[in-house]
């Protein structure tokens, strides 16, 4: 496993002819996780608990059917003019 000083000491021994190749590196690794991508992973999570929702609660109702109830009466009111 990569740590972060495992990474800083390495660093230290890089070559100055190397720092530009892994400045970009490094910065295409920072933009290719961007806001759009957290916020689809984000959008998938929710839609993953949805679904497991869904399926925990599924015909949890099937023996208890929901039933309408009896209206009653209303009183009968003037007509709007």
């Amino acid at each position: 496993m990569v740590t972060k000083e495992l990474l800083k000491s390495q660093i230290d021994k890089v070559a100055e002819e190397y720092f530009v190749v892994l400045y970009k590196i490094i910065k295409a690794f920072k933009s290719s996780i961007s806001d759009d991508t957290k916020k689809r992973f984000t959008k998938k999570d929710k839609i993953a608990s949805w679904h497991q929702f869904i399926k925990e609660t599924y015909g949890c109702l099937a023996n208890d059917p929901i039933e309408r109830g009896e209206q009653g009466e209303y009183e009968i009111r003037e007509a709007m003019k």
